[in-house]
């Protein structure tokens, strides 16, 4: 056998053994590997469970991301990993308002991810001269050329929606046909039938309300009903906030409460902590896949937190209430 005829037989021979033995370790390690790596991969974003935002199509997490004072209260270098984590949990609908602070740090992270979320922001001012200013504002701190919602922020029983309905909200309207808006509503923690006569009247895309187990102002009684009748889609709000540890109140049950309702498609919550998003997560999708919580059972929490019911309890409720991440934190 000549040399070459030697060093290919031993080239053969190293390829077929390296075969040999691939074949040894795929076959007894392959499973035991695969289970780990399911086991160590992250969830994929669909594990977070969506609904449909009512007329809007909008197919939104049923836990949305709260830009308010809990959310403020993260230090800089912990805001960034827990807006950049809540994407990857599968949230997708962003809330927020220029008084929260928090349109800034929206804008460093959630432009990058827009092709699948959804942002949100607010107005206060009544006037068209004002709101389309704090609109314009939004905008740039957002980083965004438009949003996917525009809301009037804190409707109450002092607005005069005839004159609200013949001035700025034709204006959102004009915005929301240019394509810079896609949709218009507004939120109220303040008047359950100011928002009920909002619905009624000039029927929004979208209800952001304030509801949970004390019933308090009756926003689930007079809202809820009109805003499923037009189709309104509606986004919960303070479900837990002031009422969780109390009078037994956990957390899951106050979140399921609200969400077992017809027609609430989300509940936005404020995050305050990596561990905090994380346990909400897993709260919701706990939650959609269990049965709807019982007649008796939601009676039963109902009576346990009824004597929270009011700004006693809940700061949000209170007159001088300031969502900044300072008052009442």
């Amino acid at each position: 056998m000549t040399d070459c005829a030697n060093e290919r037989t031993r080239r053969d021979f190293l390829k077929t053994a390296a075969a040999a033995s691939s074949a040894t370790v795929i076959g007894s390690v392959t499973p035991q590997i695969l289970a780990a790596d399911k086991a160590a991969a992250p969830k994929p974003s669909d594990a977070m469970p969506k609904r449909t935002l009512g007329k809007t199509g909008m197919k939104v997490s049923v836990l949305s991301f709260g830009g308010g004072s809990q959310f403020l209260k993260n230090k800089d270098g912990d805001w960034q990993p827990l807006l950049q984590r809540a994407v990857e949990l599968g949230i997708n609908y962003f809330d927020t308002h220029q008084n929260y602070k928090t349109e800034e740090r929206f804008g460093e992270i959630l432009p990058k991810h827009r092709k699948k979320v959804y942002i949100v922001t607010k107005f206060d001012p009544r006037d068209e001269a004002g709101a389309m200013k704090s609109f314009e504002g939004s905008l740039k701190r957002l980083k965004v050329d438009y949003v996917d919602a525009l809301l009037l922020h804190a409707l109450n029983k002092r607005d005069d929606l005839e004159k609200f309905g013949k001035t700025t909200w034709k204006r959102m309207q004009k915005l929301k046909a240019e394509g810079t808006v896609k949709f218009i509503g507004f939120s109220s923690m303040d008047s359950a039938t100011a928002s009920k006569n909002f619905i009624e009247q000039l029927q929004p895309d979208i209800a952001l309300i304030a509801m949970n187990a004390t019933r308090y102002a009756g926003f689930a009684k007079l809202a809820l009903k009109p805003a499923v009748k037009h189709n309104v889609g509606v986004i919960a709000m303070k479900t837990v906030r002031g009422l969780i540890g109390k009078k037994g109140a956990a957390p899951k049950k106050l979140l399921q409460y609200v969400l077992d309702q017809k027609g609430v498609a989300s509940a936005v919550v404020g995050h305050f902590g990596m561990k905090v998003l994380e346990e909400n997560a897993k709260l919701v999708r706990e939650i959609v896949a269990a049965r709807k919580m019982s007649p008796i059972a939601r009676k039963r929490l109902e009576a346990a937190v009824a004597p929270l019911a009011g700004p006693h309890a809940l700061p949000w409720a209170r007159a001088d209430y300031r969502d900044d991440g300072i008052s009442y934190a």
